[in-house]
């Protein structure tokens, strides 16, 4: 009795876990990627976007940095340290 009901729950769960694998391989992701033109264009895509991403988050940082920099006027170095890059930013205006 016992091995009978040892294989009928090896059964069961081997038959849910087909049920899990064909559920995986129906997934949009697997589906992209098993074509290399679709994995390639998917992953230009997202280079693209973490590359403007990056471009964008960069500069507003920077700007910010560079705003924050130049209201500590009272610091004397730190203070004649940003009037010098913002002269450089403003020069190149």
């Amino acid at each position: 009795m016992t091995q009978t009901n040892d294989r009928d729950d090896l059964t069961r769960e081997v038959s849910e876990l087909r049920a899990q694998v064909e559920l995986l391989n129906q997934h949009k992701y697997l589906r992209v990627m098993n074509s290399l033109p679709r994995m390639l264009a998917y992953n230009f895509a997202r280079g693209l976007a973490v590359g403007l991403g990056t471009v964008l988050g960069a500069s507003a940082l920077l700007s910010l940095l560079v705003w924050a920099l130049s209201t500590i006027n009272f610091i004397p170095v730190i203070g004649d340290w940003a009037n010098q890059i913002v002269n450089e930013i403003n020069a190149g205006r």
